[in-house]
């Protein structure tokens, strides 16, 4: 089974850019899509971005559109999160996950693997 690992976190200024990484050991990574989540301090866990297997699909949630640009490279086994124009609101745990299917807030209860969250906090 595919297991995952992000990493990239960090504390950042409102304005900065991180990129987050997800890397997956074990399995054959490159047929699971991935998706971001977040976790804020109180919060339900929000869909962040998701890409399919292949990487020619990608879907973002509202609230990071037009911000954030999710990629993955299969020959790394590898899945990032570009985050530009952060904001106090982005601070959170964010957490990657795999599945054979597109991970979404509809499912998210039911991927089949998570990574343990790596978190990022933007100060005002």
């Amino acid at each position: 089974q595919v297991q995952l690992v992000e990493s990239g976190g960090g504390l950042v200024q409102a304005g900065g850019s991180l990129r987050l990484s997800c890397a997956a050991s074990g399995g054959t990574f490159s047929s699971y899509a991935v998706g971001w989540f977040r976790q804020g301090q109180g919060n339900e866990r929000e869909f962040v971005a998701a890409i399919t297997s292949s990487g020619g699909s990608t879907y973002y949630g509202d609230s990071v559109k037009g911000r954030f640009v999710i990629s993955r490279d299969n020959t790394k086994n590898t899945v990032y999160l570009q985050m530009n124009g952060l904001k106090p609101e982005d601070t959170a745990l964010y957490y990657c996950a795999a599945d054979r299917a597109v991970p979404s807030p509809l499912n998210y209860r039911y991927l089949e693997v998570w990574g343990q969250g790596t978190l990022v906090t933007v100060s005002s």
